[in-house]
Parts: C-alpha cells; structure tokens; sequence
C-alpha cells in the first residue's frame, strides 16, 4: 500500500496545496502577561527583556485580587531560553446562557431569565513554543470558544438525560432509549464542548499566525467546574493532579513525543514531502551510524507498536523524527497539524523543538466527581507546565502541599503563598528536588482549592 494511495483513499482534501503569495500581514499579536497579574509590582517588559539569569522573580497576583476560588497562581520565566515568558494563563467564571428555539427567523435563540443561567469558572494554562503568539491567542481566546460551545448544548445538559432533538421534538418514540444504550450522560455533553471548544480556539490560531506572519503553537491544559464536577481538558505536557492528605490522583494524561510517535510516524508516511529529505520515520533505540549500514538492526514505524530488524539503508542514516524516550523524547523536524490552515494541511516546525502541539489531536478530559467526595480543608488541584514537573515528581508534589497547608491554615493567601513555593522549589532552594535539579524553563502554577468550592472572581 503506497503512501498516495492512502492519501487518495482517505484523505479527500488531496495533496497539499502549492504555496500562495503573501498577502497583506496584520500586526504581529501583541505579548502580554495575564491580566490578574497587574498591580503584582513589576512590569512584563522589564521583568522579562532586561532579566539576568540570577534574577529570576516569581510573580503572582496582588494581595487584593482575588481567583475563582480563592486560588492560588504564580509563574517565572525561563533563565534566558527565550526572550519572553512564553506560558500564559487565564481564569474566570463562565457564564452560560440557556437558549431556546424562536419561532421566528430573527428569533432563533432567545435567552431566557437570567436566574436560569448556568454558572461555572475556569482555570486554563498554555505554554508556548517558537514564540508566546500562540499562547497568548490560546489565553485570549478559549473560553469565549468554550462559552459558546456550551451554549450550545446546554439544554441538553440541564435535561435528566440529554434529549436526542435539542429542540424536544420526537421524531422516533424510542429516541431516550438509543440515546441510553448509547450511555450519553450530561458530562458527555460538556466533553464534547471541550473538544469543540478546542477545535475552533485552533483554527482561530491558525489565521490569525498566519495573518500576522508569526510561527509557534502551545500546550494547553484547561479545568471547568460544572455543576459539581471538575472537567480536566489536556493537549501537551502540562500536569494536573488532585492532592489529598491520602491520595494522589493524575488528572491530566500528557502528550509527549513517545506518546504521540504513531500518529506522527503516519503523518510522515502519509506526507513523506514534509520531511524535506532530511528525516527518516523509522525510529531506531539510538541514532544510526555509518558503521550500522548493510546490518539488520531494531526498528519500528507507524503500524506497529512492537520491533523488528530491518537491514540498514543509506537513507536511514538521516536524522530520526523521533529521538530520546519518556519527558526527554524530542521530535526532529517536528510534524504539527495546523487546522487553522486546513484538515489536512501540515507545517514542518523548526528541527530540535520539543514536542508542544496546540490540538496535535482531541485533548483528553477526566471527569473528577467533586459532590462525590468527602472534602477536607486540604484538598487541591495542582495545575503546572512541565517546568515543574521535569524536576519535581507527583510525589514530591504532595509532599509539599500536605506540609505546607497543614503549617498555613491561618493565612488567607495560603494558596497563591503554596504555588510560589513550589516554583522555589523547581529552583534549587529547600531541596525538594534534590541536588542539581534546577528547571530553566518558565514554569507556571495554579493551585485551586476544592473545599468550600466558588469563592472569588476573576476576569481573563
């Protein structure tokens, strides 16, 4: 089976369109640090162009602003990899409108009292890759994307059990019954807004990079709290986990090039273009040498999830797509779907970038029951980029929280107090990740308390 005959076969969009002249560019998308940042006492232009590596400030909001929640936040930027914090992070509290079908044309959805509005709030971290564009437009953008995706299903999630016509129109009398054997709940519901939601904040950075002639994507890790649950959405290697005194639960799965080596193996068979003659597909336990060709060695490509042995090939010398394994695997001449540029168009990123898609594929959402546990005082969500968690483990995480909360009930800024101290703790002070274990990369933290859930505001 030839690689055309795949794309013809499944893939109607067809081969990838020529490159189109450049049109009229917009203005480059303007960097900015969170707005709950402002009045913290330091100016983004400063703190991040005119930084020296031993004077890295670990930011958080001011003693007056208050988060969704009462939660904690804090952020710092990288030692000099890039010129920008290229993190950002959002949180507010979303309010969703239940719509109903008008009768007339310029009545298509009327809101209906606002007492029947559907309140939840919203916690969202992105980290940036190739510049803080993307990351920035990711902040700017998806929660208005998920607003509106909710909306659009909310009377199915008000509903005892998701109707099969939004309108409540029977066409079939035994519709409840297949939308039951079909085990559709109201959470599914709120998972495919998500989705969506992710969906379209994707292309509306495709356009507006394209526009403006800029490059980069971001990482996104995204927690809504509805109607008595937390919906954790993940696309990359940021980390949720849940911190009790006796559990720790992973609420995120990563994205890391291990993970997603199938999926990008087959986008390079599929489009073997993209690799400009300078990547192979194959990956291999280490990077081939001169020496190696004319032998059979381990390999393995898209259609297999175990090895093999292939005799080595000249062409199979040129730099693998995949290279390293676990949190260190990197992507070579990474391959990203931008959907902002079509279905099925691609873009090759810079070589050596670690793997940080903004949607390489749907993101993945955990459902956390919160109405369902037994909350104490200590209970909290810790939401980081991998800054933090390329140095501290689950583990040491909790370890943490646990002595830190038990030691600060008291202050009323014990959150915000908790998530700097866990960025400290990513700089070699206190210990907490043993000798040499410095993370250089921004890092940026949310710490979001569960017990006597809705407290605080915020905007975006």
């Amino acid at each position: 089976m030839s690689a055309g005959w795949f794309r013809r076969r499944f893939l109607p969009g067809g081969p990838l369109p020529e490159p189109q002249p450049a049109g009229p560019r917009s203005s480059p998308v303007p960097y900015h640090r969170p707005r709950f940042l402002r009045g913290s006492g330091s100016s983004p232009g400063a703190t991040d162009a005119s930084r020296r590596p031993d004077s890295r400030p670990v930011r958080s909001p001011a003693r007056g602003r208050t988060l969704p929640w009462n939660a904690g936040y804090a952020e710092i930027i990288n030692a000099e990899k890039s010129e920008f914090n290229e993190d950002q992070a959002a949180c507010g509290k979303l309010c969703i409108r239940r719509c109903e079908f008008g009768i007339e044309e310029d009545q298509e959805w009327l809101t209906v009292c606002p007492e029947e509005f559907l309140t939840g709030h919203y916690w969202a971290l992105f980290d940036g890759h190739g510049g803080p564009a993307a990351a920035v437009l990711a902040a700017n953008t998806l929660h208005s994307c998920l607003r509106r995706q909710l909306e659009a299903v909310v009377e199915g999630m008000l509903a005892s059990q998701p109707p099969m016509h939004l309108s409540g129109r029977c066409v079939c009398s035994s519709d409840p019954q297949f939308v039951e054997e079909k085990g559709i709940r109201a959470e599914d519901l709120v998972i495919g807004a998500l989705e969506s939601a992710f969906q379209e904040c994707d292309d509306v950075i495709g356009r507006e990079l394209e526009a403006s002639g800029q490059v980069g994507g971001c990482t996104a890790l995204v927690a809504v709290s509805l109607q008595g649950k937390l919906y954790v959405a993940n696309a990359g290697d940021s980390r949720a986990i849940l911190v009790r005194r006796d559990e720790i639960r992973v609420l995120s799965s990563e994205f890391t090039p291990e993970t997603e080596r199938q999926r990008i193996q087959q986008l390079a068979f599929i489009y073997p273009e993209l690799l400009a003659g300078e990547f192979t597909r194959l990956e291999f336990p280490r990077r081939l040498k001169g020496d190696d060709v004319g032998q059979k060695v381990l390999f393995r490509d898209h259609h297999m999830n175990g090895w093999s042995y292939k005799q080595v090939e000249k062409s199979d010398l040129k730099y693998p797509l995949i290279h390293g394994q676990g949190r260190q695997a990197r992507l070579l001449g990474t391959l990203a779907v931008s959907r902002g540029l079509g279905d099925h168009q691609l873009r090759v990123l810079d070589t050596n970038i670690q793997l940080k898609p903004f949607l390489l594929s749907t993101p993945q959402v955990t459902v956390l029951d919160v109405d369902q546990l037994a909350l104490q005082e200590e209970d909290v969500v810790v939401m980081a980029t991998d800054g933090l968690w390329d140095v501290l483990s689950n583990e040491q995480v909790a370890q943490l929280v646990r002595s830190f909360l038990t030691g600060n009930r008291e202050d009323p800024h014990r959150f915000s107090e908790l998530a700097k101290m866990l960025i400290h703790s990513t700089q070699g002070e206190d210990g907490a990740a043993g000798e040499g274990q410095v993370s250089y990369d921004d890092v940026s933290v949310f710490v979001i308390p569960l017990h006597k859930q809705g407290q605080g505001s915020c905007g975006h």
